[in-house]
């Protein structure tokens, strides 16, 4: 039964969920903004916003503890404590946005770009437009009647 099961779920295996939560989660703290699907952007919405509420309201060396439980690089941990706590300070809650991007290519899964609130971050978008060919001058006679 499904009774009492907050929360949004990943349908991979439970180590491998939680390791992919863990690297999207330390790779919005740095980056400030991730292209992802819309699945994967609300599971770790409520994550983050635990990491910012937890640092802000704990005293610094448990914040720390609980942050390297979730984010898996010490400048991401750092980049909370010093940098994003200063700019969510006013901030109680909804630290992110999410922007439908459309659809994969490949499987039609809906993307989305998750950012940070009050960031000028963007996320990069696909492969850039190639640049218009440019015109083929013209062949010269002598190499025209060398072929024939």
């Amino acid at each position: 039964m499904f009774h009492r099961r907050a929360g949004h779920r990943l349908n991979q295996k439970p180590a491998h969920a939680r390791s992919l939560e863990r690297n999207l989660v330390t790779s919005l703290v740095l980056y400030e903004a991730i292209r992802t699907t819309r699945k994967r952007a609300r599971v770790i919405q409520p994550i983050f916003d635990g990491l910012i509420t937890a640092v802000k309201n704990k005293e610094p060396q448990l914040a720390i503890r609980y942050l390297n439980r979730v984010v898996t690089d010490r400048n991401a941990s750092r980049k909370l404590m010093e940098v994003l706590k200063d700019r969510f300070a006013k901030r109680t809650s909804g630290y992110t946005r999410m922007i439908a991007v459309g659809s994969r290519k490949g499987d039609g899964a809906e993307l989305v770009d998750l950012t940070l609130l009050d960031s000028d971050k963007v996320v990069a978008q696909g492969p850039a437009e190639k640049a218009p060919k440019r015109p083929k001058a013209p062949k010269s006679e002598k190499s025209a009647s060398s072929a024939k």
